[in-house]
């Protein structure tokens, strides 16, 4: 009995060590997001993000110039909604993560595939909130590329 508890309590900790941490929470929620796109999940998408979410893009006119386009929400989760499996596949790598109470901010750089072909690359910067003890994403903004993009 006595070997018996000892074992328990070995395993009980070992269990409380792997506990997930607020930087792999964080994580968790993104890498949702990133399955969401690649599996055409829009359900699950939506549930990545805050009711009140901005997404948007960095991109160049024509002239050179640096422009931000707005994107709502509900078209992007339209647009993953209608593709097949596998044709929105955007693969991160996360660089920096940082977590101050219900504030989270996360910075992966990005190479996307479209229906198998590399597409573009660039940096996705997130900010998170905790709502109710659940991870959201807030506010999303990315670069998009298509020189200098390791392949």
């Amino acid at each position: 009995m006595k070997y018996f508890l000892i074992l328990l309590t070995v395993c009980l900790c070992g269990n409380a060590v792997k506990a997930q941490t607020a930087e792999d929470s964080v994580k968790t929620v993104i890498n949702n997001l990133f399955t969401a796109m690649k599996t055409a999940d829009p359900v699950l998408l939506r549930k990545c993000f805050a009711d009140s979410m901005v997404l948007q893009t960095i991109s160049r006119t024509k002239e050179g110039q640096v422009r931000i386009i707005n994107e709502k929400p509900d078209s992007f989760i339209d647009f993953v909604s209608k593709e097949k499996p596998g044709d929105a596949d955007e693969r991160i790598t996360f660089e920096t993560v940082k977590v101050d109470g219900p504030l989270a901010i996360a910075w992966t750089p990005y190479s996307f595939y479209y229906k198998g072909k590399f597409s573009h690359c660039g940096v996705n910067s997130f900010q998170l909130v905790r709502f109710n003890g659940e991870w959201k994403i807030q506010y999303l903004i990315d670069t998009r590329r298509r020189q200098g993009c390791p392949e």
